[in-house]
C-alpha cells in the first residue's frame, strides 16, 4: 500500500537537520513503538475506518472522517519511526580506549564546590533534569575529547564557569 505523500510533509523532512545519535535503549523504544503501532493500532485503525465507510455518504460522516484522520495520523508516525530507527547512530556508553570523554560518557564534574553528573548524549535525548546532555550543547561539545583531571571553561551570558572533570565512566 503506497501512503499518500504532501508536499508539506516532504519539504519538512528534507529540511530537517537532524542529530541521528541514539543511545541503544531510545532505539529499542522506537521499535517497540513501531510494532505497537504496525500490529496493533493500524489494524484496529483501518477497520474502525472501514466500518464508518459502511454508512456511507462520507462528505457528512464525521465517524468516518475521524477514522480517516486517525489512519493518516499512524501511518506518518510510522513512516517517521521508521526512518528514524533507519538512520539512528548507536552510541556506545564509556569512554574511549584512552580515557578520553566522548558520547555515551557519564562525566562527574566540579561547579563552584559542588558534583554533578552528566551524561553526554545526541540532540534527540537531552533531558537536563535527568543530567542528559547533548555533544552539540556549549557544555557537552567542550567536554568531548577532555580527560579526568582536566578543566573546562564554558562561556556564558553571565561569564565564564569553569569545570573540573572529577571522573569519567
Amino acid at each position: 500500500m503506497r501512503l499518500p505523500t504532501r508536499k508539506a510533509e516532504m519539504e519538512r523532512l528534507q529540511n530537517r537537520k537532524t542529530d541521528n545519535h541514539l543511545t541503544p535503549a531510545k532505539i529499542q523504544r522506537l521499535k517497540d513503538e513501531l510494532e505497537r503501532l504496525e500490529k496493533v493500532d493500524r489494524p484496529e485503525a483501518s477497520e474502525n475506518m472501514q466500518f464508518a465507510a459502511q454508512d456511507g455518504d462520507f462528505s457528512e460522516n464525521a465517524a468516518y472522517q475521524d477514522a480517516k484522520r486517525r489512519l493518516r495520523r499512524i501511518n506518518s508516525r510510522i513512516i517517521s519511526l521508521t526512518e528514524r530507527v533507519n538512520q539512528a547512530i548507536p552510541i556506545e556508553e564509556g569512554t574511549d580506549a584512552t580515557g578520553a570523554i566522548r558520547l555515551g560518557a557519564t562525566v562527574v564534574l566540579e561547579i563552584n564546590g559542588s558534583q554533578q553528573t552528566f551524561q553526554i548524549v545526541g540532540s534527540q535525548e537531552v533531558d537536563i533534569m535527568k543530567g542528559r546532555i547533548s555533544h552539540t550543547s556549549p557544555l557537552g561539545s567542550m567536554l568531548l575529547d577532555r580527560y579526568e583531571g582536566d578543566n573546562v571553561a564554558v562561556e556564558t551570558n553571565s561569564g565564564e564557569i569553569v569545570y573540573h572533570v572529577i571522573s569519567v565512566r
